[in-house]
């Protein structure tokens, strides 16, 4: 066993597998949804569904990732830097490489591109841009990379550091969401800057826009038998703050239709996981979820499925945009146009053929 875990391992959580599959599920609502806004008339509620409500999907893996992290890690310990990395980057890293040279041919051939040279294939991987869905992994990555930072933070961070972190990432992600002048500056940078590049996919591997709630996922982890002792006297009122939080990021959603005549896409691209609102909806959907799935029993049927989206979650992340690519050239062909109807049948395919992918594969080997 690694120096670095304790002496006894922790009872094994199924509720993070879970939660992992249902964060799956909105990730592929997202990408769904992008597909949606072909409709120059979507119904805005339905986007509100695959676009706001399914928000909290991105920041909540990596609450997770920092849950299953420090679980089963001792913060005082001697870290095994080299052997934790070894298997992150076996498990992460390795996959990521694969997949973003399979998309790279993939849509090389599809939509007629070429194949990039080794620089551009350099910029593309640390960039995380082989595909739209891959720039997470690479913002996982750099936590891995930095987690003797995270260890040391942990070992000190008490609730008045943690509420201190937490204003500052309101202020750094409003800041890097919305300033005008980090825009107007980024454009005024050559195309071929170095620098220009590092501002404009500022969200593809700077941790600090997620390191709040990697933080808080961490410290829970760490205090998990506290945690775990207070979700159950206290689901009301988590209940009530998820409601709350939601209603909050749907509600700035509304205000910039009705009131600021947003354009559905206009107002998904403004009411995202980094707003304020979107902030506070993460931590409320990660301690709710983690309230469900830790404090309610499910029947046997509704166990199975929660296991079989976690257990093929990241297949299913990775593999996604396959079937979406497919299953909408297949709509278009048919004259399918995309509505309310056919984006749902589109969602439930894509995450049938996708899991489907996986369990004969799993089978097959």
């Amino acid at each position: 066993m690694s120096r670095n875990k304790t002496k006894n391992k922790k009872p094994y959580l199924p509720s993070i597998k879970y939660i992992r599959g249902i964060s799956m599920l909105g990730v592929v609502a997202i990408h769904i949804g992008s597909q949606y806004l072909s409709n120059p008339t979507p119904n805005i509620h339905l986007v509100a569904l695959l676009e706001i409500v399914s928000r909290f999907s991105v920041p909540i893996f990596f609450f997770i990732s920092a849950f299953g992290l420090f679980y089963n890690l001792n913060p005082y310990a001697p870290f095994d830097y080299a052997d934790f990395l070894r298997r992150r980057f076996k498990a992460v890293l390795y996959p990521y490489l694969a997949w973003s040279v399979l998309y790279l041919v993939h849509d090389a051939i599809f939509f007629g591109g070429a194949i990039p040279n080794p620089f551009q294939l350099v910029y593309i991987l640390f960039f995380g841009l082989a595909k739209y869905q891959l720039y997470f992994i690479v913002i996982l990555i750099w936590f891995y990379l930095l987690m003797p930072l995270w260890i040391k933070i942990i070992r000190t961070l008490t609730p008045t550091r943690l509420a201190a972190i937490f204003l500052a990432q309101v202020a750094f992600d409003y800041f890097s969401s919305y300033s005008v002048w980090l825009y107007q500056f980024s454009q005024s940078l050559p195309d071929d800057s170095i620098l220009k590049a590092f501002i404009t996919w500022r969200l593809n591997y700077f941790v600090f826009h997620y390191v709040f709630i990697f933080l808080l996922g961490g410290l829970l982890s760490f205090n998990s038998k506290k945690f775990f002792a207070w979700l159950p006297k206290n689901k009301k009122q988590v209940t009530i703050f998820f409601l709350v939080t939601l209603g909050m990021l749907l509600g700035y959603y509304y205000f910039l239709i009705y009131f600021r005549d947003y354009s559905p896409l206009s107002a998904i691209n403004t009411a995202h996981q980094l707003s304020p609102p979107g902030i506070l909806y993460t931590i409320g959907a990660s301690i709710f979820l983690f309230m469900v799935f830790q404090c309610c029993r499910f029947n046997e049927k509704i166990t199975a499925a929660l296991d079989l989206l976690g257990k093929n979650s990241y297949f299913v992340y990775l593999f996604h945009p396959l079937p979406i690519t497919y299953l909408v050239m297949l709509f278009a062909k048919f004259g399918k146009v995309m509505t309310a109807t056919n984006v749902m049948i589109l969602f439930l395919l894509t995450v049938i053929i996708s899991v489907g992918v996986r369990e004969v594969a799993r089978k097959a080997t």
